[in-house]
């Protein structure tokens, strides 16, 4: 388990050597600035933050976490300013983006940036990317990924002194102005799950009120809230709740206890146990505790939380599987075996969404985080990797080799296939269990990481936008929450009909114009037949029912990639450099080998005539196809480093660390005759370096 710095023992972030001045700061509006605009200017004398992040990626979920202490700390002399350039077209849209702002409480102004203008002024390539600004107004530092938050205190530290000394520092608030409160039953659900029998009433729903950090009861009519778990209770004053020592409305934390006294921190998967297994370990519900890294249990009866598993300290860096990762050139396999631990004592990452493998006997948890599935016995408190390497991206094939990216949304079927709401690659993947025992991965609709659109059809020409739900109909076919295309979709499998002919797969859509639908369930009749459909309308903070249709639409709005500046390159030889410095305190782990490693793929794959796969090493010749185009290089990066001193050997029980970073670089190639002037030979990227 990778020890957690103090400020005190904090690696530093390395100063750049040369000043250079910070850019403008250009977008088409800001917001938590009570509608002032924010230049640099207005900066000076604060140490500034700027936070490149859209809200899709979970990365940046987590960095805006980290920061929070940081911010915290050092209030009067620091100024974080989220920079929000987008990944999807949804997120362009400034009604998603006010409500993405609010939904996670982001407690700093944000510059909508939706043209990716200051993106390109500050030579970001990756979400997310931080670039620490000093107060004279220069670039002291440019950092990709996350987990960077240790060495910033130590960086923002030495700020503070030098400046002060040199009279250059102003403390004092910064310009930041908090929303006015809004008053909500429900505010930005996430998942919901029917309590069959097991409710306070007939036909109610457990739901996850995410914004408001508990779990709540609705009845039947999907509105009347019978109960509520955690973030304490709307109806309570805050100076009674103080007085009583109770959460005050909407806390979030981590506390176990009654439904007053637990806390939670933006929980989104919920799962119903069946009956036995519940009466076994003493909780009916499982969930997915997603800020708070841990699966929680959830007693119906008494209303009582526990904590199953998770340390909450986000993901787990082990120093062996580090130095496993970064020396194996064939890519990395995961070893799928039971984590040897106490559940309670193991490090999650951002667990999204839970669904119960009969077979299996265990809890399925979509580990968004880190772009996996995990299990969990419920029974004998184990804790096992059930797919995926941990590395970004749509990659099919035995459970121990595939990629997801982002998972966020799970459901078994009758046949026992786990279905997958792959959210960044847009795509509905699935995993199954051959006869003895073998999980494989293959992707049923879906192309990549920057491949989307709202198309119907063909599963092969089909296109999603950043899905986080999905549900399995007995039929065979399968319900999507297609989120940023705010509509409901259906996946039907190749099938016949009742004279025996072959219909062949397809995608369609059942419902549109919802509000960021993150979820999806669906009731059924008396004859056990699917009725009604609820979705969860996550931006409209509320569960909508809607009746099963008899035909669904058809819907052909064009596929699209992730609208990023191309960058111009000559085809032929392309020289790719990845820069990576070790944090004072740390370096980098030899012991077994070269620690660092390089994995270069493309779309469409012709793009790359050579330097195409997995090896050791930071530097890679690529080849580009002079006869293509255009394309998207797909570049992941990884370095192993550990606690210890230059010319010292790292003691064995070092802590260390797992540096690594995904890019997609979208390029034009040109023939070099005909090349503009500007067109690179060469591109050079940081996983952890200076501007």
């Amino acid at each position: 388990m990778t020890e957690q710095h103090t400020p005190a023992e904090a690696p530093s972030v390395p100063r750049a050597a040369s000043r250079v001045r910070a850019s403008s700061l250009v977008g088409r509006r800001w917001l938590n600035t009570g509608g002032d605009q924010v230049t640099l200017e207005d900066l000076r004398g604060k140490v500034v933050v700027l936070d490149f992040w859209t809200f899709c990626c979970i990365n940046c979920l987590h960095v805006a976490d980290e920061l929070r202490p940081l911010e915290a700390e050092f209030e009067d002399v620091l100024v974080t300013v989220g920079v929000h350039s987008p990944k999807f077209e949804h997120e362009a849209d400034p009604d998603a983006l006010d409500a993405a702002v609010e939904r996670y409480e982001i407690a700093h102004p944000v510059l909508d940036d939706p043209e990716l203008t200051t993106w390109q002024a500050y030579s970001a390539r990756a979400w997310p990317t931080l670039v620490v600004v000093d107060p004279e107004g220069y670039i002291v530092a440019h950092l990709s990924g996350e987990g960077h938050v240790a060495g910033l205190y130590s960086l923002v530290q030495e700020l503070v002194a030098e400046h002060e000394a040199k009279g250059t520092l102003h403390r004092g608030s910064g310009p930041y102005v908090p929303p006015a409160p809004v008053a909500r039953d429900l505010k930005f659900p996430g998942k919901a799950i029917a309590l069959g029998g097991r409710g306070t009433e007939p036909g109610s729903l457990l739901v996850a009120d995410t914004g408001h950090h508990r779990i709540v009861e609705v009845a039947s009519d999907l509105t009347t809230v019978l109960r509520a778990v955690g973030g304490g209770d709307p109806a309570q004053a805050p100076a009674e709740a103080a007085e009583l020592a109770l959460p005050t409305p909407g806390m979030r934390g981590h506390r176990d206890g009654g439904p007053d006294e637990a806390l939670f921190s933006e929980p989104n998967g919920l799962l119903l146990l069946p009956e036995d297994v519940a009466a076994e370990v003493g909780y009916d519900v499982v969930v997915a505790d997603t800020v708070n890294h841990r699966l929680r249990g959830l007693s119906l009866a008494t209303g009582e939380v526990t904590t199953l598993a998770g340390n909450g300290v986000q993901k787990l860096i082990d120093s062996e599987r580090v130095r496993e990762a970064a020396r194996d050139e064939e890519g990395v396999a995961v070893d799928l075996a039971d984590i040897d631990a106490d559940p309670l004592a193991v490090s999650l990452s951002s667990p999204w969404d839970v669904a119960w493998d009969a077979a299996a006997g265990r809890v399925i948890v979509a580990m968004a985080g880190t772009h996996q599935l995990f299990s969990f016995d419920p029974v004998a408190r184990v804790l096992s990797v059930w797919a995926g390497i941990g590395l970004e991206g749509l990659t099919d094939g035995p459970a121990d080799e595939a990629w997801f990216a982002q998972s966020s949304g799970l459901s078994v079927d009758a046949e026992g296939t786990l279905w997958v709401a792959d959210s960044e690659t847009s795509a509905v993947r699935r995993v199954r269990t051959g006869d003895d025992g073998a999980r494989t991965v293959d992707t049923a609709v879906g192309t990549g990481l920057f491949d989307f659109g709202h198309v119907d059809g063909d599963p092969a020409q089909a296109r999603l936008q950043h899905p986080l739900g999905v549900t399995a109909l007995p039929d065979g076919s399968v319900l999507v929450a297609d989120t940023y295309n705010g509509a409901i979709r259906r996946y039907a499998p190749e099938s016949t009909d009742a004279a025996g002919r072959a219909v062949p797969a397809s995608v369609s859509t059942v419902t549109r114009g919802l509000a960021e639908p993150a979820d999806v369930l669906v009731e059924h009749g008396e004859d056990g037949a699917p009725q009604d459909i609820v979705v969860v309308e996550t931006n409209a903070h509320r569960l909508v029912r809607i009746a099963v249709p008899g035909e669904y639409l058809t819907v052909d709005e064009g596929a699209r990639q992730t609208a990023r500046p191309r960058t111009d390159v000559v085809a032929g030889e392309l020289e790719l450099t990845v820069g990576f410095a070790a944090p004072s305190g740390q370096k980098l782990d030899e012991r077994w080998g070269d620690p660092t490693q390089l994995k270069v793929s493309s779309s469409p794959e012709s793009l790359l005539l050579d330097g195409a796969g997995t090896s050791v090493g930071l530097t890679r010749t690529l080849r580009l196809d002079p006869e293509a185009t255009e394309g998207v290089l797909h570049i992941t990066a990884r370095a192993a480093a550990c606690d210890g001193e230059h010319g010292r050997p790292i003691p064995d029980n070092a802590a260390c660390h797992l540096y690594q970073q995904d890019w997609g670089i979208p390029v034009r190639v040109h023939a070099r005759e005909a090349a503009p002037e500007g067109a690179e030979t060469r591109l050079d990227l940081d996983l952890r370096g200076l501007h």
